[in-house]
């Protein structure tokens, strides 16, 4: 009777207990986490990088309006239509739209950028102001 229970204790384990995949599972959850909480900063870090570009082109195509017509656009709208001078729009409607989906801002009068042209730019979720200066 004695071999039989030190032959039961020398037995190998063919799985794991439960405390050890919670564990394990605790750890994954830790770690995507993390990374998913880098992963949403690099995102809003690429939206913020996307509202400057769309707020120079928009800055871009104001200026070329003012080549064209001598004067700059009374509102970004008027890019996405017929020109004055007979010429095609610009661009569409949808190109008015920051990463969040708000219209960009728009002032001829340019304070930001000394007067020598418009000021487009919009605001990050964060208030942060994104613009062509």
């Amino acid at each position: 009777m004695i071999h039989r229970t030190t032959t039961a204790r020398r037995t190998r384990r063919a799985a794991f207990t439960l405390l050890e995949v919670l564990i394990v599972v605790a750890i994954i959850v830790m770690l995507a986490g993390a990374g998913t909480y880098y992963f949403l900063q690099r995102l809003e870090d690429a939206k913020v990088g996307n509202a400057k570009v769309g707020a120079m082109t928009l800055s871009s195509a104001c200026e070329q309006y003012y080549t064209t017509n001598g004067e700059f656009p009374p509102s970004l709208e008027a890019l996405t239509g017929p020109q004055p001078n007979g010429g095609g729009a610009y661009f569409g409607p949808d190109k008015l739209l920051d990463p969040w989906k708000k219209q960009y801002q728009y002032n001829p009068q340019g304070p930001n950028n000394g007067g020598n042209k418009p000021d487009v730019w919009t605001q990050s979720p964060k208030g942060q102001p994104i613009g062509n200066w």
